[in-house]
């Protein structure tokens, strides 16, 4: 395709009839992961298509981002506030409405290779168009589906009287598309849409207009961006984080997945840097008798490779602990999402201090080849950190999916960043989990004997950490693996698992676990970080909030009120105690939630339910 100029537009709808009179009624579009959806012309292009159905539209995309959807009265008092105040101006996507109602219309689809986590399960709709991909291969999928238009959110400048646009947040498969374009392997329309808030990011993604073939620029269409608030970090990912940063080595590379244990591993490598002594007094007091690998400051500093950036690694550049330069960055990364704060520090940097953070491919960050040698050369010592939803006792990981084949999110980056771990010289692949979760019926383990899905299967098996400690599996016989792992699961379930094992002819009719992981239970972890907590070392938000103080204060008491929820028997405790009543210092709560001066007896009840939680959450 010969593109010489880009058409500007300042009206949606126009746009999108540029792109229809361009490409035909048969449309394959390709939306970006995430953040730098092109909001404004996506709607326009399904409006068009749901009021003409002689127009044929595929939307292939990944990670829909959407505002949150209160599910109870409480909630909605929560969050309805937040939503105005952090997502107000936000687009909705026309699509995902639709995809909810049930009523997309027939000559629309729309294909996802990630689900924002928990979002779509049990909309037939969506399960039944996802496609099961590394993130690596989404490029030539969309490709092979006929892709002939990519909308992108782009950030814009002008020097020189040169007008360019960069990528910025979602360099990871446009960058691919581009290249197979220029090589001749594809062929289809960039159009962009301006967005005043995107970070102009130096790079692979800082591209002339020649690129587009048109933009949509106009003050009418340019949106806050999409900007989720940081989520409180509790004591047990804090446990699992302080145990992961026990395994990242001086000099190396760091890769960290999506998820707040993300949040924990960074502030616990900054306190391991910034405050040394405290980092060991804390870790000896998690694991008592078993020594942490890695817990000296970063003398060298690591360098960053990570298909996500979000917020945290900004703390680490900030706190010296990523200062490892390649090719002139610290951090090479394929997208980015975050809270306001996080997109407002990449706009007040410096150039010089921007070009340390250097987006490019996905093919980049989560694979070896292309320059293999030099990626090789860089990736000393890597460290790839991924989140799981369970595991299994002889070392499968099951992160995106559920035994009956519902999917949860999406395999992404990960099996990526396993097998990158197995490929490189001295480099170990992390998975952490929580232990155990609570449902409807009670606490349950996430380590399972067995399981109907996996996502890493067992011969990629190599370390888990979960609250209570390191199992280290690879090349581990099964025995020796099952042992390791009964040794990081929740006290109250390592019984059961172990005659399961020992059942199945898996392990020792003699094996017992030792006397040191026989007390995994949750206030040990909590009385060992107790003390770090109070200190402020390891704070619930330890990059800053969206959130207000009183928020802060109501989050940890609605999560109090969900999980009492549950039980009948814990729900009339929670009123009983709330019933009582309260201290000052919940007033300014139930005030922002309405119910300080109840009127109504459903009122009345929700404040002594929220009084409950209150007094129960402050407590921990």
């Amino acid at each position: 395709m010969d593109i010489l100029m880009s058409k500007v537009f300042t009206d949606a709808a126009a746009i999108a009839d540029d792109i229809i009179r361009d490409s035909g009624p048969h449309l394959v579009v390709g939306l970006p992961l995430g953040l730098g959806k092109a909001n404004h012309i996506i709607n326009a292009l399904y409006r068009r298509a749901a009021a003409d159905r002689s127009l044929d539209l595929t939307f292939f995309s990944a990670l829909t981002l959407e505002k949150p959807r209160p599910s109870n009265e409480l909630e909605k008092r929560f969050i309805t506030p937040v939503i105005d105040r952090l997502f107000g101006g936000w687009p909705d996507l026309d699509y995902a409405t639709a995809l909810h109602r049930g009523a997309l219309p027939p000559n629309i689809k729309v294909t996802e290779f990630f689900f924002l986590a928990g979002k779509w399960l049990r909309n037939t709709y969506a399960q039944q168009h996802y496609i099961a991909a590394n993130y690596t291969h989404a490029a030539s999928y969309i490709l092979d589906r006929g892709l002939n238009v990519i909308t992108q959110l782009v950030a814009k400048r002008v020097v020189n009287g040169e007008t360019r646009y960069s990528l910025s947040c979602n360099t990871d498969t446009t960058l691919e598309l581009l290249r197979a374009r220029a090589a001749g392997g594809a062929s289809f329309r960039l159009v962009g849409q301006v967005n005043s808030e995107l970070p102009f990011m130096p790079g692979a993604g800082d591209l002339p207009a020649s690129e587009f073939s048109a933009i949509l620029d106009s003050p009418d269409t340019d949106f806050p961006l999409f900007a989720p608030p940081s989520e409180p970090v509790s004591g047990t990912k804090y446990a699992i984080g302080l145990h992961a940063a026990g395994l990242i080595k001086d000099g190396g590379t760091l890769q960290i997945g999506i998820g707040q244990v993300g949040d924990a591993l960074a502030q616990s490598l900054i306190l391991r840097h910034r405050d040394n002594a405290r980092f060991r007094e804390i870790a000896a007091r998690l694991a008592p008798g078993s020594a942490m690998a890695e817990t000296a400051p970063f003398a060298t500093g690591l360098y960053g490779v990570s298909e996500m950036v979000f917020e945290a690694f900004l703390g680490l550049i900030s706190a010296g602990v990523l200062r490892r330069e390649v090719d002139g960055a610290v951090l090479h990364g394929g997208f980015f999402l975050g809270p306001k704060s996080f997109y407002r520090a990449l706009r007040e940097m410096t150039p010089e201090q921007r070009a340390r953070i250097q987006m490019t491919a996905v093919s980049f960050t989560n694979d070896l080849y292309g320059d293999e040698a030099a990626r090789r050369r860089a990736r000393v010592d890597a460290r790839f950190v991924n989140n799981a939803m369970m595991a299994t006792l002889m070392g499968a990981a099951i992160s995106d999916g559920l035994d009956n084949g519902q999917v949860v999110s999406g395999v992404g980056g990960q099996y990526n960043f396993v097998a990158q771990a197995f490929a490189l010289e001295g480099a170990r692949s992390i998975l952490t989990l929580e232990s155990t979760r609570r449902e409807k019926h009670g606490v349950v383990s996430n380590i399972r004997w067995s399981y109907g899905h996996t996502t890493i299967p067992r011969h990629l098996r190599d370390i888990v950490v979960t609250e209570y400690g390191v199992a280290d599996l690879r090349g581990k016989s099964d025995a020796e693996v099952i042992a390791a792992m009964l040794n990081v699961v929740d006290s109250r379930f390592q019984a059961e698992l172990m005659r399961q094992a020992k059942g199945a002819g898996k392990l020792l009719k003699s094996h017992e676990i030792p006397a040191a992981h026989r007390a995994n239970f949750p206030d040990r972890i909590k009385t060992a970080l107790k003390p770090a907590r109070a200190a402020g070392l390891l704070p619930s938000f330890p990059f800053g909030s969206d959130f207000t103080e009183v928020e802060q204060r109501l989050i940890p008491a609605l999560e109090t009120l969900r999980d009492a929820s549950r039980s009948p028997l814990a729900l009339i405790g929670l009123l009983m105690e709330g019933l009582r009543p309260g201290d000052a210092s919940i007033q300014p709560a139930l005030a922002r939630m309405g119910l300080d001066h109840p009127n109504t007896f459903s009122d009345r009840l929700y404040r002594a339910l929220l009084n409950g939680a209150l007094k129960r959450s402050g407590e921990k």
